[in-house]
């Protein structure tokens, strides 16, 4: 990130970071590239250069050699979304949960003592979290033995061959709010890794409060118009090295022109996501007051906030919110008569969209219970005006 001042706002990085070589190539937009592989000057700097990147490190004299080792492109946006979140480094992946699989085995490997040490194979996972990421660490597919718990619980989960405590927050789907702190203090030197895709690096900075790997969903907010498919962990320099390890490994590459457009949206995200922030906690608001809606979850809810973590973790409440009609044949009857907002899964896009999430993404998480039940809607807020997106929530509520 070049010669940037070091107070810039969040703002302002948005919009300047991870273009720092741009003048010196002398173009304003940023550059693609979409070469698969690259010339090199000499045999021995394309091996030099080889054997810097397949440790982890940047790509010397030698160049990038081969795009599944490194591309330019990528690592602009790279260098973008670490600038926002307050971290050395950021690994871009093709999905939130390749991203999310990188860091597991990353954690894995880091704990790997002895020459042939084969890591330690025990993850803490804090429920709720994203059902896909709860049937990775549950299913056997990496050779994981997963412990769940609470946001209380995770000191007496944590065992001498645990090797990462897995965390969300906002929690997907019922907004709850962790203590990443406190997170941080009960897993007593383990690391944790924090899916922080609801806020965004606008809204939180979990490294800023000791997590050692910050995952987001790059298809979501960041890539902002629902056209990209993305995921990348903040991190510290070390975990770059080895989480790049992984990447180069399983061929997990992000393409340069997701890279591209990723990148493009950022000066933009604080504006999207502010607004839809905005429009969130007003329909929260009205949504409590209709009867014929029996919880709403949003920290902005009185109640939904017990640790006072907006203000001190958090900068606001956030776009995201769900609340609860009597069962499934209201979720069912509410998203038929919807004009304005669409049913479908996902979010983060300038448009609203609703889901289900007892039927679609948390179907396959294991045993959810509590606050998941066969009523609860997602809505997942754009850029819209507040009054359509009410009007159009009403059709369904009072149909």
């Amino acid at each position: 990130m070049s010669d940037l001042p070091d107070d810039l706002s969040p703002d302002s990085l948005a919009v300047h970071a991870g273009r720092g070589d741009l003048r010196a190539l002398g173009v304003h937009a940023l550059p693609l590239d979409l070469s698969t592989t690259y010339p090199f000057a000499s045999l021995d700097g394309a091996v030099a250069s080889l054997d810097a990147m397949m440790a982890g490190d940047d790509p010397t004299e030698g160049g990038p050699v081969y795009s599944r080792l490194h591309s330019p492109t990528v690592a602009r946006f790279e260098s973008g979304l670490a600038a926002l979140e307050g971290t050395e480094r950021a690994v871009a992946f093709s999905s939130g949960m390749a991203a999310i699989t990188a860091a597991v085995l990353a954690a894995r490997e880091a704990s790997a003592s002895g020459e042939n040490g084969t890591g330690k194979n025990h993850v803490v996972g804090v429920k709720p979290i994203y059902g896909t990421t709860d049937k990775l660490l549950s299913s056997g597919t990496l050779g994981l033995e997963v412990t769940w718990t609470d946001a209380s619980g995770v000191r007496d989960a944590v065992r001498e061959d645990t090797c990462l405590v897995c965390v969300e927050t906002p929690v997907n789907p019922t907004l709850e709010l962790v203590d990443l702190e406190d997170i941080v203090r009960q897993a007593s030197g383990v690391p944790v890794m924090c899916d922080s895709t609801f806020a965004t690096p606008v809204l939180q900075r979990p490294a800023a409060h000791g997590v050692a790997m910050v995952v987001h969903s790059g298809t979501k907010f960041i890539g902002g118009h629902g056209d990209v498919l993305a995921g990348v962990v903040a991190c510290s320099r070390e975990w770059a090295a080895k989480l790049r390890e992984v990447r180069i490994l399983t061929g997990a590459n992000l393409h340069p022109m997701a890279a591209y457009m990723l990148h493009r949206g950022l000066p933009t995200l604080p504006l999207r996501v502010r607004r839809s922030q905005e429009t969130a906690t007003d329909l929260a608001a009205r949504l409590l007051a209709h009867e014929a809606v029996s919880n709403v979850y949003h920290p902005s809810v009185p109640g939904r906030d017990p640790h006072g973590l907006v203000g001190r973790q958090m900068d606001g409440p956030g776009p995201m919110l769900s609340f609860e009609v009597a069962g499934f044949v209201e979720a069912d009857r509410l998203m038929r008569a919807l004009r304005v907002i669409t049913p479908a899964v996902s979010l983060g896009s300038t448009d609203t969209l609703i889901q289900h999430p007892a039927g679609l993404t948390q179907r396959v998480a294991s045993g959810e219970g509590g606050a998941i039940t066969p009523g609860l809607l997602r809505l997942a807020v754009g850029l819209e005006d507040a009054e359509d997106l009410w009007r159009d929530l009403l059709r369904g509520l009072d149909g």
